[in-house]
């Protein structure tokens, strides 16, 4: 064929060359592996505050302290990422893959060179780059560099710095090879010696002697064959876009399409397709999916005398002209022919036969007629045949990006791509589908697909489905793969799920169970899985291998689900092996006497078709595990000096799926319960074999499902100091019991502690929270370990209330009180009409100090854990006085009321919320006192609330009196009518209502001075809409806050004091378009911060916190103060927080949380001892204050003056000789005093020098 220098190897290679110069270019020294950048401190002052806590719905929840921290839950779609642990245990997300990463090593060379972490799996991008199976990752930058050439998933790794080599295993084609490549040094790809492998490679290990031992599903070394029957699919041209130039115009022969599906030969209107006279012409097909023919059948015509002479077949997309061989009917002998193959004009040949002589991938083809016979060329049939050859997606030519060409026999889901019905074949390939299927285009895919949109909040499989059924003429072993385009083409990755494959593969002659596995559809870019390696029946007409395809079960609203097609690839090789061989890099060609080897020994000793599943080598010694027996060995052994031993009782009686050693102990994982001879109790899963000693040890009982991974975790156990923990990650939802611990529920995911030989779920100790799963771990040199999955963590693992330090470094501490999420029975009950304030976990806290008490409050919707271990629902004291007792308030309230609100007046508690139950006989609603000296309900409760929804939403005491305001959502409190807001008077315990105007509902209530209340919500005054208002408690008037119903947004949820008298204050909310605002009043304007916010947020806290170090100044928060905004906030250009400072120019987050339902967390509120938020001096006086201190300083300074005079003028009367005056009697005391007036008492002072020299003054 023409041009096919650009289809030959040097081609390819130059090809790869160009390819790698990124990878050539990639190598960097190793420093200290991943920065991690911390944030700057918050600078909070809380030490006026006494104890500070924070209440929420929450279940871990960590300071944001670095960069790369945030509150993003683990992946549930598939795709995992590559993970590292910050300083403060929380992971660090350094590349995201669009599938499962399954495998990693570190790539260091002969001379000493680090290359960088090899990534394999079977994503399809890495980190947003195209990388299919396999990539680079520079630890360093964080760069990821793509390793192209592979098709397929890669398994296993193993870097080996002594021959400069990164062995690959998996399922994949690469060069030509199948399953098995080398990547050598810096170089690229190179084909080892044995071509590869004919099924799946899952494990690769270097042997003591330096010998790379393989495992895997496979029985022989080699390649994928040919089938026996070759030629026999029939390429669909029925479907294809046929156009045709310089054709004749006569009626019913100027039609291609009439050669379409004609195998007769017979000529005639409507049969043949002719040019016009004397003139060159083509016919063309293009078809909307990648095909590799390996056969081209031509039917020439012979009407009017009339036929093609020549001809040549050019393939598109690449526009080459092809290369055949024939058989010349004349001489029998076998001909090549390229630009001007020939027809025959004799009518007794049929048809003729070119064989391709290059199998190349296409999409369409051009035949042009450059010679012919009589008047003109034309043509009676064309047909394609392939042996099952076709291209995975574009082409290397022109442009196109994958040069992968895969054999195999195809059914495709776009049943016009399978085999054309007219080609009558027998049992050909074809797809039937039901529900809302259409097709959508090809994009970078082969061809075009299958896409279905389904909905409805529990999405049942029997919605849709496609059934797929290949023309399987050939019983064997074949390797069934199916493909998923990527969803960035159709731009539906959000929409994308998880896909149930279902099929059948052998008759009941040949009995095989029924195949049923899942694959997730997230993949970037196009993919395929192998969801099958074994045999497969031939058609016949009482069989067919069938592949179902379908939404997997109770799945989300909106699912997009896609089909492609199923490929089955035959399977040969030269034989003799069982699941396991032993390659020497040394030795350029390969000894195919295996039983020269004891590895390949030890696996052609094992059941037919054993698998291969984890290899380890220790000690000398290998350790292989799969799913396999023999009369000794049950799925695992060791290899040692040349000999195979089973390790004790038999080995394990169920497959073993992972392996991981450390210290003495190999640590392993699958489907076993026990041993194979019923040893030691507990080995559910997991367990541990003692090297040393050879024995099998429990851990704890182990779990109740499959383990798929043990991976290494270091985890802060004690003092900080990091210690290798091993996680277990897998199909299960529970740590199972043992004598000592109860059974621990958790979600494919659990910690063993080797030196405290119990789960780190049973410790007593408070430690980072972990959710997710891990699949695999690799040591970086110089640096800490690299691991891959899928894991959330925010650091510690607390629920719903923790405390602040107030003193030294700020950080995060637990409070004496285990909370247990709770879901809601009836949420319709609890809906918060304004506030939007979350319904499940904490929401609200109060200290209580009086009569030396020391009690912590906690009010939500949650399950505690009493100190006498009983449960205890909403409302809990911790009482510090007492060891930290914790105690409830009993049974009396229905357990699914919500607190929402506390606050205390003397010693009784009012506790506010959705509230309903029975106390001392009285149904209680909305509202409950509780007496906190007794340590039980109010004697007497307030008349319940009423109304639709009733909620109390915020209580707010009046300084210095008696009064109780509360505010919600209610029309009246017992008989009397007092909608919104209700006061209660503690002394004659009765409701009384504050004016007569206000409506709607309370969200948020504080007081400004002792006089007036200040309220916010959805409110109406006089039947006026407004956001905020004002009750003057002397005047008994309410009144709209000026410029609230024109500036504020939307109602108001939250509330705070931006000074010490309330005088300004902050609000938010949800504004009427939902998005949430946030804005500050100064005491005459409205200043709004802007759209800072994103639309998800929910503010449910405001609060005025002080710093020790100012900020720049601004006009919104003076530079010694921040704002703490609490509840759920999507920050932007950072994401979800549940906490965030703004300094009246940025907001910043600053803490952050999760949930057990792996959400984002919400923080409820701050809650503090004192609540002297604002320091001294910081705010105005009260009038009346001032009066009095400026009072109290006159008095002073004027009793200072008196006595200044009075000593000035004894001074100086003992200066000019003062002489007392004679004594007078007691009688005449008073006349003397009334001779001198007052007035005069002082006057000599003025009249200094006035009386002669000498003379004694005179009194």
């Amino acid at each position: 064929m023409r041009f096919s220098s650009l289809l030959g190897p040097t081609a390819a290679e130059f090809a790869l060359i160009i390819q790698l110069w990124p990878i050539l270019t990639h190598l960097v020294p190793v420093t200290q592996g991943v920065n991690f950048d911390t944030v700057p401190s918050p600078n909070l002052d809380l030490s006026q505050l006494g104890r500070v806590a924070l209440a929420g719905d929450f279940d871990t929840i960590s300071l944001y302290t670095y960069q790369h921290q945030n509150e993003n839950g683990f992946s549930t779609n598939g795709s995992q990422s590559l993970l590292s642990q910050m300083p403060n245990g929380a992971f660090a997300s350094l590349a995201s893959a669009d599938a499962y990463i399954q495998t990693m090593c570190p790539f260091v060379m002969k001379d000493g060179t680090f290359a960088g972490v090899v990534v394999g799996g079977n994503f399809t991008s890495l980190a947003g780059i195209e990388a299919q199976g396999i990539a680079m990752f520079d630890p360093n930058s964080t760069k990821i560099t793509p390793l192209p050439g592979l098709s397929g998933q890669v398994s296993a790794l193993l870097c080996d710095q002594n021959t400069n080599t990164v062995y690959v295993g998996g399922d994949f084609r690469g060069a030509n090879s199948t399953n098995a490549l080398a990547w050598v040094g810096m170089t690229g790809w190179s084909n080892l010696p044995f071509a590869g492998f004919n099924g799946p490679v899952t494990s690769i290990a270097k042997a003591p002697d330096g010998n790379i031992i393989f495992g895997g599903s496979f029985d022989g070394l080699g390649n994928t064959t040919t089938p026996s029957k070759k030629d026999q699919q029939v390429i669909n041209l029925s479907s294809a876009n046929i156009t045709a130039g310089s054709t004749t115009k006569t009626a019913g022969f100027s039609d291609p399409s009439n050669i379409v599906c004609k195998t007769t030969g017979k000529d005639g209107s409507g049969n043949s397709w002719l040019l016009a006279d004397d003139q060159p012409g083509f016919w063309r097909a293009d078809m909307g999916f990648g095909y590799e023919p390996t056969k081209l059948r031509m039917w020439n015509t012979h009407q009017d005398g009339r036929g093609t002479k020549t001809f040549r077949f050019t393939a598109m997309p690449i526009e080459g002209i092809m290369n055949f061989t024939y058989t010349g009917p004349a001489t029998g002998q076998l001909s090549s022919c390229d630009a001007r193959c020939p027809l025959s004009d004799n009518s007794t040949e049929q048809y003729r036969d070119f064989h391709f002589v290059n199998v190349i991938g296409m999409s369409g083809f051009r035949i042009d007629v450059s010679e012919w016979y009589g008047s003109g060329g034309g043509l009676d049939g064309v047909e394609l045949f392939q042996d099952g050859k076709i291209v995975s997606s574009s082409f290397l030519l022109k442009g196109c990006s994958s040069s992968s060409y895969l054999l195999g026999i195809y059914a495709y889901a776009v049943d016009d791509f399978n085999e054309p019905a007219c080609a009558k074949i027998n049992l050909g390939s074809n797809s039937t589908s039901t529900g809302p299927w259409s097709v959508a285009p090809s994009g970078q895919s082969s061809s075009k697909y299958l896409t279905a949109n389904l909905n409805g909040p529990n999405i049942d499989s029997r919605l849709a489905s496609v059934v797929f059924k290949p023309d399987i003429k050939q019983s064997g072993n074949y390797s069934v793969t199916i493909f998923t385009p990527g969803c960035i083409q159709d731009n539906s990755c959000s929409n994308r799920g998880i896909a149930n494959i279902t099929a059948t593969f052998a008759s009941e002659s040949q009995p095989s169970p029924p195949l049923q596995t899942e694959i997730y559809q997230t993949n970037n870019f196009d993919k395929y899985d192998q969801i099958y390696y074994g045999l497969v029946d031939a058609n016949s007409d009482s069989f067919r291998p069938t592949v179902t395809l379908a939404p997997s079960s109770s799945q989300s609203n909106n699912l997009n689900i896609v089909a492609h097609r199923v490929r089955f690839q035959l399977i040969s090789s030269t034989g003799g092996l069982n699941g396991l061989f032993e390659f020497n890099p040394n030795q350029a060609t390969v000894n195919t006497n295996f039983s020269s080897s004891a590895i390949d020994q030890a696996g052609m000793n094992l059941n037919t078709g054993a698998t291969i599943t984890s290899l380890l080598v220790q000690d000398g010694t290998t350790y292989v595990a799969g799913n396999f027996s023999s009369a000794s060995v049950g799925n695992i052994f060791s290899i040692s000096t040349g000999n195979a031993t089973s390790l004790p009782d038999g080995g394990l009686n169920e497959q073993v799926i992972s392996m991981f050693s450390y210290g003495d102990l190999l640590f392993v994982g699958g489907n076993f319960t026990n041993t194979s001879k019923a040893g030691p109790d507990g080995l559910n899963h997991v367990a541990a074999y003692s090297i040393s000693k050879k024995v099998w040890q429990p851990l704890g009982a182990g779990v109740n499902g499959r383990v798929k991974a043990i991976v290494p975790l270091a985890i802060n156990i004690t003092d900080n100091h990091p210690e290798t923990c091993i996680t277990i990650n897998g199909d299960f939802d529970q740590v199972l019991a043992t004598q000592s611990n109860k059974s621990i529920s958790v979600h494919g995911f659990a910690v063993w502690v080797p030196s405290r030989n119990n789960w780190l779920q049973n410790l007593n100790i408070q430690t980072m929270s972990i959710s997710g799963q891990l699949t695999t771990a690799t040591n970086i040199t110089s640096s800490s370990a690299l691991l891959a999955g899928t894991i959330s963590s925010q650091g510690m693992a607390l629920s719903d209330v923790v405390s602040l330090t107030t003193s030294g470094p700020l950080n995060i501490n637990s409070l004496p009180l285990h909370i247990q999420p709770q879901q809601l029975q009836s949420s319709s009950k609890h809906k918060r009409a304004v506030s939007g304030q979350n319904v499940t976990g904490a929401v609200t806290g109060y200290f209580y100090e009086a009569e030396d008490r020391n009690l912590t409050i906690v009010g939500g919707h949650f399950t505690a854990t009493a100190t006498n271990g009983s449960m205890i629902n909403n409302l809990v004291f911790i009482n510090g006085s007492n060891h930290d007792e914790v105690t409830g308030v009993g049974n009396d309230l229905n357990v699914n009321s919500v607190f929402l609100t506390l606050a205390v007046q003397g010693d009784t508690l009012y506790a506010g919320g959705t509230i309903s139950g029975t106390i001392n006989g009285a149904q209680i609603n909305g509202l409950i006192l509780y007496d906190l000296l007794r340590a039980n309900y109010a004697a007497t409760q307030p008349p319940s609330f009423s109304g639709s929804d009733v909620a109390v939403n915020a209580i707010a005491p009046r300084p210095n009196t008696g009064e109780v305001y509360v505010g919600g959502n209610f029309e009246s409190a017992g008989s009397l009518s007092c909608p919104s807001v209700c006061l209660f008077q503690s002394s004659a315990s009765q409701w009384i209502r504050p004016g007569s105007s206000l409506g709607g509902s309370v969200a948020a209530l504080t007081w400004s001075g002792a006089d007036t209340l200040i309220v916010g919500g959805n409110l109406t005054i006089d039947g006026n809409a407004t956001s905020m208002a004002t009750y003057d408690a002397k005047k008994q008037q309410w009144s709209a806050l000026s410029g609230a119903a024109s500036t504020v947004p939307g109602p108001v949820t939250a509330l705070s004091a931006a000074n010490s008298d309330a005088s300004q204050f902050w609000v938010a909310g949800k504004s009427t378009n939902g998005s949430a605002f946030l804005m500050k009043y100064d005491g005459s304007t409205w200043h709004s911060v802007g759209d800072t916010l994103g639309k998800q947020t929910t503010i449910r806290g405001l609060q005025v916190l002080m710093l020790s170090t100012s900020h720049g100044s601004n006009d919104l928060i003076d530079k010694d103060q921040t704002l703490l905004l609490t509840g759920q906030l999507e920050l932007s250009n950072f994401g979800n927080a549940s906490a965030a400072l703004f300094n009246g120019t940025t907001i910043s987050p600053f803490i952050l949380s999760t949930t057990a339902g792996n959400g984002p967390g919400s923080l409820s509120q701050l809650f503090s001892q004192k609540k002297n938020f604002f320091k001294s001096g910081g705010g105005h006086m009260a009038l009346g204050l001032v009066v009095l201190i400026s009072l109290i300083i006159a008095l002073v300074l004027t009793c200072i003056l008196m006595a200044i005079g009075f000593f000035a003028e004894r001074y100086r009367r003992r200066r000019e000789g003062y002489t007392p005056a004679p004594n007078m009697s007691m009688y005449d005391k008073n006349s003397n005093v009334n001779r001198v007036p007052p007035e005069e008492l002082f006057g000599t002072l003025r009249q200094r020098g006035a009386r002669g020299a000498g003379e004694a003054p005179l009194l």
